[in-house]
């Protein structure tokens, strides 16, 4: 699953990107409120973490032009402690949820997690699809009960199935939310990260439909 990062601070934002690529987001960058704007409008994101004191474009305008053109993205807005206007602010221009700095790495996921989840329609940290159970909190995945060894690109791609389980997903949106905005990539990569997930959990999991995509076959 991608996600927009728009933080000034390199270090601050190097620090959330590796904690939320490690619980299987594709993490990208904005160090500035006009690159935000730009990027959250064009580009296909689960989740932006926006931090409200930006150069160019302040955060809070650029939330608020996102809304105004229809981009329905979650939101997590980082604010700076105490500032309870900025956070009644934001969540008027329209933000999902927000986290006043500093702040552990682990509630920003855990908030980023639930986000997603909300915006997919599932409340409830493990997700049961036919015979695949996610458990996004624990970042497991399981067949029938048994725990499957999945690496990091196996299981973003698993996520994003399970968060689309009611449709055939492409493989270009597929190859967008795992890859990000990488264009060596093409659909081939797809391809070949199926094929090892189909070797782990056996057959009448991940179903193709023909010149479609891939989809979950609900049936246990």
């Amino acid at each position: 699953m991608r996600c927009l990062i728009v933080e000034d601070d390199a270090r601050i934002a190097a620090d959330i990107a590796q904690a939320l690529e490690q619980a299987g987001f594709r993490a990208e960058h904005a160090a500035d409120g006009e690159s935000a704007w730009f990027m959250g409008g064009t580009e296909n994101y689960a989740l932006i973490v926006l931090d409200l004191g930006l150069p160019r474009i302040d955060g809070l305008t650029v939330l608020k032009r996102w809304r105004s053109e229809g981009v329905d993205i979650p939101v997590l807005v980082l604010t700076a402690r105490g500032s309870w206007n900025e956070r009644v602010e934001g969540i008027d221009a329209g933000a999902d949820d927000y986290l006043p700095k500093p702040f552990r790495m682990e509630e920003l996921v855990a908030r980023a997690r639930a986000l997603v989840r909300r915006a997919s329609g599932r409340v409830n940290p493990v997700q049961q699809v036919g015979r695949l159970a996610l458990d996004t909190n624990r970042q497991t995945v399981s067949i029938d009960g048994r725990m499957l060894n999945l690496t990091q690109l196996e299981f973003r791609l698993i996520s994003c199935l399970v968060m689309n389980a009611e449709r055939v997903v492409p493989p270009v949106e597929l190859l967008e939310q795992i890859y990000g905005d990488d264009d060596s990539r093409d659909v081939n990569a797809i391809e070949a990260v199926i094929a090892r997930l189909r070797r782990k959990t056996g057959p009448g999991v991940i179903g193709t439909r023909r010149g479609f995509g891939y989809f979950l076959e609900q049936s246990p």
